[in-house]
């Protein structure tokens, strides 16, 4: 869910450099030869370096070998599931097959998790058949079928697979927590397995790596303001407490309160849920200081188009809109936020 700068949604990539599978697997003999057989139990430096990503530490660099591994003792006529090597969403899916003896073959997503990846084309059609071919797949199992997580579908032809590597490809449940159930049931999944939820605690997962990421600007702002204070002789701990103060609130606005409230917050756009938030921001802090008329411009101008944006970051996490909705979104409202924030930074300057 598992995971925009210069306005674009964002999802977890970037280089990285993987983390051997001993780490958190044991090595066995299977009757295909000798393949990395994994644990179903997560240790805790898996829930350490899970909880580490969470808040954007070393995202890019989570990831394990892309290849073939065996949970249990799995034959030639066990099941193949397929995952991204980006390691949240290996050990989400490694960790509900307790009991079970399946194959995981891990395409190479570059450290992308499913939904991201399958976006961006590295979960994709042609890195499936290739990492069939170099696994030697057809050689380990006597079955043609592949179970691939479902919102990997936008990436991946099924018709293309088969064709290819003689492959047939079967879309599996939403969550890992269902694969069990799915493959009780003959391998049919349910409505409800089929429907994305994006629900309180989901969107509290992915708030502190917002979070983190938007912090990087409020410290950027907050040396440039006591550069600018010290060269005008008034830099003091009040004086970058109250020059702080705004930015840091239209920060928490955009990337915590706006995502934890999302579903009760009027409008569609994420861009105008963070506005609206970010304006009585504005109206509640120019009231407490009692602002004039330019430093009430300033806020009113600059603090809501902060929201705005932080709020528009938090697309690349969530099931509440699509690809083209954030387009359109970026079309309407990029420049109209980059105006206003720069009209009211001069606003801002001209009311202290």
């Amino acid at each position: 869910m598992e995971d925009p700068k210069t306005i674009s949604p964002k999802c977890c990539c970037g280089k990285a450099q993987e983390p051997a599978i001993a780490d958190h697997a044991g090595s066995g003999k299977v009757d295909r030869g000798t393949i990395p057989v994994v644990s179903t139990t997560l240790s805790l430096a898996d829930r350490l370096g899970a909880w580490k990503v969470r808040w954007g530490i070393k995202r890019g660099r989570y990831r394990v070998t892309p290849g073939l591994y065996a949970i249990g003792h799995p034959g030639d006529k066990d099941v193949v599931l397929v995952s991204s090597n980006y390691k949240l969403s290996f050990d989400e899916l490694r960790k509900e097959l307790d009991g079970l003896n399946v194959w995981i073959l891990v395409l190479d997503t570059k450290g992308i998790n499913v939904w991201c990846a399958a976006g961006k084309g590295t979960f994709g059609t042609d890195e499936l058949v290739r990492r069939i071919a170099v696994t030697g797949l057809p050689e380990v199992v006597s079955h043609r079928a592949l179970i691939l997580p479902q919102l990997s579908a936008p990436g991946v032809s099924g018709f293309e697979v088969k064709k290819r590597s003689g492959f047939a490809v079967i879309f599996g449940p939403i969550r890992a927590r269902d694969i069990k159930s799915f493959l009780d049931h003959g391998m049919k999944a349910d409505a409800r397995m089929r429907r994305v939820t994006f629900s309180f605690r989901d969107r509290l997962k992915v708030v502190p790596v917002e979070f983190v990421g938007a912090m990087k600007y409020f410290i950027i702002y907050a040396a440039i303001l006591a550069i600018w204070l010290f060269a005008r002789g008034g830099l003091t701990v009040r004086s970058l407490r109250d020059g702080s103060l705004p930015f840091l609130g239209a920060v928490l606005i955009g990337s915590v309160i706006t995502p934890v409230l999302l579903p009760w917050i009027p409008f569609r756009s994420f861009t105008l849920k963070g506005w609206v938030m970010g304006f009585l921001w504005a109206i509640g802090l120019s009231a407490f200081q009692k602002a004039g008329i330019p430093l009430l411009a300033g806020n009113l101008l600059l603090l809501p188009a902060i929201a705005a944006y932080l709020a528009l970051n938090f697309t690349g996490s969530t099931t509440f809109t699509s690809q083209n909705g954030v387009n359109k979104e970026i079309r309407i409202f990029a420049r109209p936020m980059a105006i206003t924030a720069l009209i009211g930074i001069a606003l801002l300057i001209l009311g202290r």
